[in-house]
């Protein structure tokens, strides 16, 4: 589990935790020796602390059109599911002491960010296309952050973002958010497949025939965003919208703090 609040800065300086011992200089007072450790040498000794700051995240949820598919009344759309694992993980580093906000907004503490990050993420617009990406101009230095998406469309976007964001220094999470249909493409006969903003259409006579190549596209895409990833430092993982949403959001607090 990641430990949320206060995160390591590798120096000395204000925090709880252990950092090094150091000799004791002209100023230190009788207070901050340590006792112990200077009984077993010569000198005396100081037990420096490690200078601590909150963490801040950043979360991010596509608002394409294509996050409005649900293939079943039973399960939520998408974009849904991902809202609530965003709000939720937000939730849970709020309550650790983190610093988080939505993507292009200021990272703040406190309860009442909360609220803050519900109300962003309701009234965010639906995008006017299938798709949506976020700008990487907004990206600040040593941010953590967390991208919600289905990445069935153009993936052009996670290339430039990914690189901007190791030149900066930022690390971080793509979550791949997808309705059990489009895992296992359970069509056969006659289907019309369109896309939700009408820009995309293929009329097949034969959809179970496709189901091995679109499969297998599928597989693909996930090797390379992993492979993206990867090589910039980041974590990829992917939900089903079937599936229990603490599963996700565990894995998210978890490689977060990794």
């Amino acid at each position: 589990m990641v430990a949320p609040g206060a995160h390591g800065l590798r120096r000395a300086g204000p925090g709880e935790d252990f950092w090094q011992y150091r000799p004791a200089h002209a100023g230190d007072t009788a207070r901050s020796i340590d006792w112990r450790r200077s009984a077993r040498s010569d000198a005396q000794f100081v037990r420096d602390r490690e200078a601590q700051t909150a963490q801040a995240v950043g979360l991010w949820v596509s608002a394409g059109q294509g996050m409005g598919y649900s293939g079943a009344p039973e399960r939520p759309a998408k974009g849904s599911r991902a809202q609530l694992l965003a709000l939720a993980l937000g939730m849970v580093l709020l309550r650790g002491g983190e610093k988080v906000g939505l993507l292009g907004q200021p990272a703040r503490a406190g309860r009442a960010q909360a609220a803050r990050l519900a109300e962003g993420m309701t009234m965010a617009p639906t995008a006017e296309d299938d798709a949506d990406a976020p700008p990487p101009e907004v990206l600040r230095p040593n941010q953590r952050l967390v991208i919600l998406s289905d990445f069935l469309t153009d993936p052009a976007w996670v290339e430039a973002l990914l690189a901007r964001a190791a030149g900066l220094g930022v690390g971080g999470v793509l979550m791949q958010v997808l309705d059990p249909d489009e895992e296992n493409f359970p069509y056969a006969g006659a289907v019309l497949f369109r896309s939700f903003s009408g820009a995309l259409r293929h009329d097949s006579r034969d959809a179970e025939g496709l189901r091995e190549a679109y499969l297998a596209r599928l597989a693909a895409r996930r090797d390379w965003l992993r492979a993206q990833a990867e090589g910039a430092g980041w974590h990829f993982g992917h939900h089903a919208t079937d599936h229990a949403p603490a599963q996700a959001l565990n894995w998210l607090y978890r490689v977060l703090g990794g």
